[in-house]
């Protein structure tokens, strides 16, 4: 039986598998819930996951908002069995050097055809693109970035964005104010990034200014501590969120939490006080992946009103029209088009 029309709580949570189990309906059932995350682990063919996406879309009547990092080279979730397997950004920064204007051609192309495959299976909405600057150090980042530069890094992101739209899907930056400057993975460990607010605001953080919510409709801060800034990782920090990214930057969009379940965030205590702390410092919705024991003890103890300014951003991520499905899609000469810029960048 489906649940009233519930808005969307302020909880991202997992599913396990390739079809939902019995407990995970109920999960997904509960207030606070407010989207799920896919992984790779819950792909094995379009049509099976064009038939999960639908169970999760009908669990709520207000449908869920269901998301994936799917980003293009190591970071992406469904790459066989039909799903162009799409370069790294890396690439598109290497493109741009030898041909700015064909990359980010490129870049538009490649990103319609990321949003198209995925919104063919029913997915809403990809967390991408990364803006995260390269400086050759970070382990977690690499050729994930597009660039050094923040200017190319901002211009080849909204070709990614502009790709995204016109498959009906939003984006989000990430990793606010920027990951790129740190060696450390914060899966594993709590990166210190010791430079001062100004170097950060005049590198790192330009795109998010240039950018701005009208472009960018979402927003994941790192799990990274700034001590010359604040002694909380960025998603735990009111001064990121609210004085600097939504007051200084003027920005008005979601803010997700990235993974509580992260090493990076373990400063903030257990679970419950992990969500507090991001969704004090102004984030709209926390993610918890890959800890169902986790999410349940979460869903259980958390107290938090969920404001109706952060429910009408959150509505916002979710397409606004139908899209074709599997089978139309790849007979979509658009869509065969735009899947033949992947060999301008990248050899078989």
């Amino acid at each position: 039986m489906q649940s009233l029309a519930v808005p969307p709580g302020p909880v991202m949570v997992d599913v396990q598998g390739t079809q939902l189990t019995q407990r995970e309906k109920e999960r997904l059932r509960h207030p606070l819930v407010g989207a799920v995350i896919l992984f790779a682990r819950n792909y094995e063919s379009p049509e099976q996951l064009s038939a999960l996406t639908r169970e999760i879309h009908e669990v709520r009547k207000a449908p869920l908002l269901i998301a994936v990092d799917h980003e293009g080279g190591r970071v992406q979730r469904f790459k066989t069995n039909g799903f162009t397997h799409l370069p790294g950004m890396r690439e598109l920064g290497c493109y741009w050097e030898k041909d700015p204007q064909s990359a980010i051609r490129a870049a538009t192309e490649l990103a319609y055809v990321m949003a198209a495959e995925l919104r063919a299976c029913g997915v809403d909405f990809t967390f991408a693109p990364v803006l995260d600057l390269d400086y050759g150090v970070s382990q977690v980042i690499g050729s994930r970035s597009f660039h050094r530069d923040p200017k190319v890094v901002t211009t080849l992101a909204r070709a990614i964005i502009q790709g995204l739209c016109l498959a009906g899907m939003a984006a989000c930056g990430k990793h606010f104010p920027g990951h790129g400057f740190v060696e450390a993975d914060s899966h594993l460990a709590i990166p210190v990034d010791e430079r001062t607010l100004d170097e950060i605001m005049n590198e790192d953080a330009l795109p998010y200014q240039w950018l701005g919510d009208m472009v960018l409709p979402a927003v994941m801060p790192a799990h990274v501590i700034y001590p010359k800034v604040d002694n909380s990782p960025a998603g735990f920090s009111r001064k990121w969120v609210q004085d600097i990214l939504r007051r200084q930057l003027v920005y008005n969009g979601v803010v997700f939490s990235d993974d509580l379940t992260m090493e990076g965030a373990s400063v903030a205590g257990d679970i419950v006080a992990r969500a507090q702390a991001a969704l004090n410092a102004g984030c709209d919705m926390v993610l918890v992946c890959n800890r169902p024991d986790l999410a349940d003890e979460l869903l259980e103890r958390l107290e938090f009103a969920i404001t109706s300014e952060s429910i009408e951003r959150i509505q916002r991520l979710m397409p606004a029209m139908p899209f074709m499905n599997w089978e139309a899609l790849q007979l979509n000469k658009r869509y065969q088009d735009a899947r033949a810029f992947r060999h301008k960048i990248v050899s078989e």
